[in-house]
């Protein structure tokens, strides 16, 4: 029912969208992309969707600290955490699923655990949704895995929008840091707009967009679309992200002139690591035009400019140049993957500055002195 809802809003927009619903037990990504073919010069939609049944912010939590792994959590803790306390917070968590964070220390572990869980899930879900071999296409999922070419039809640079729902998104305290776990979880390439369902509506708005009723149909699919968009989707703003960085540590990666609603002009260049949040606010829109260094890709290719309308929202427009690195290799079965990473500075003391850094630009965690 949530894929269905998100097929309606990707289709009357015409955009490609990837949504997640993270819960206690599993986390779902759905992802609905329009491909244009070229040989039959036709649009078609693709919609997939995947559960990853043992990723999960309560029961499953447990399953996460074990295939992400203590340091791949930590990686996000801007201060240190005895590994036993760390551990036993956890399982707590795990036996006792209804509990929620008591202290901002407990609020951020559970933020960087919903970080590797989405990023997890996000791996797996890339997997799934590859291109197959040949002309015929696999009758059954033994057949899909066996034919999988390692080409995942999943393209960051192409993504438009990126919505997130379940408690730890929905009801983060502050929409600031639903927009960075999102952000850091799904590593968002180019231009993409961030949501939230704030109120777990689209599976029942899902179950109203499939009424099969002809007399029903259409209407009942334009009420679906309506109450999504003004009762449940909270609009959280856009990201603006380069793929690749600069070979210096500290290399300028791009400049980007921000024309804002009000006429006035905003030019401001980024170097790596850099981030920043433009104030934008909900249906507000700006005319921007990102101009990236040579071999800097903002979505557009290597080198290229971008220029175009972003929209606005509740946090506003999140500039995150800390670019992305990728790793490549063989998993345990021969099949060849690549992982996206941020390249976050490999000194701890240095990580937990850069952190720092940037919670305190994007207002992550503003009343607190970390």
């Amino acid at each position: 029912a949530v894929g269905a809802i998100m097929q309606e809003i990707a289709r009357i927009e015409g955009i490609n969208l990837v949504g997640v619903d993270i819960g206690g037990a599993t986390t779902d990504i759905f992802y609905v992309w329009h491909h244009h073919d070229e040989k039959a010069d036709e649009t078609r939609e693709v919609f997939n969707r995947t559960v990853s049944a043992n990723l999960g912010m309560s029961y499953s939590v447990s399953n996460v600290l074990a295939e992400a792994g203590l340091e791949n959590v930590m990686r996000w803790v801007p201060f240190n955490v005895d590994e036993r306390k760390l551990r036993n917070r956890i399982k707590n968590k795990m036996i006792r699923p209804t509990t929620i964070p008591q202290s901002l220390e407990d609020l951020i572990i559970e933020q960087a655990i919903a970080r590797e869980a989405l990023r997890l899930a996000f791996i797996q879900h890339k997997d799934f949704a590859q291109e197959l071999k040949g002309v015929s296409k696999a009758v059954d999922i033994s057949q899909a895995f066996r034919q999988t070419t390692d080409k995942s039809i999943v393209k960051m640079p192409e993504l438009d929008m990126l919505v997130g729902s379940g408690g730890v998104l929905s009801h983060a305290p502050r929409r600031n840091q639903a927009a960075l776990m999102l952000i850091d979880g799904f590593l968002p390439e180019g231009i993409t707009r961030l949501a939230v369902d704030s109120i777990f509506m689209m599976p029942q708005l899902g179950v109203l967009a499939n009424i099969q009723k002809p007399e029903l149909e259409a209407t009942a699919k334009k009420a679906a679309v309506e109450v999504f968009n003004k009762d449940c989707l909270i609009k959280l703003g856009t990201c603006i992200a380069n793929r690749t960085v600069p070979k210096k540590p500290r290399g300028k990666v791009m400049t980007i002139t921000f024309t804002m609603p009000d006429g006035k002009t905003l030019e401001k260049a980024y170097g790596r690591d850099d981030m920043e949040l433009i104030p934008l606010g909900l249906n507000e829109k700006a005319r921007v035009r990102v101009v990236p260094e040579r071999g800097i890709d903002v979505g557009s290719g290597p080198g290229r400019v971008w220029e175009g309308e972003v929209e606005g929202g509740v946090v506003g427009v999140i500039v995150d140049a800390r670019g992305r690195r990728y790793k490549t290799g063989l998993d345990a079965t021969g099949k060849q993957y690549q992982e996206a990473s941020v390249p976050l500075p490999e000194d701890r003391n240095e990580r937990v500055q850069a952190l720092k850094r940037w919670h305190s630009v994007l207002g992550i965690y503003p009343d607190y002195d970390l």
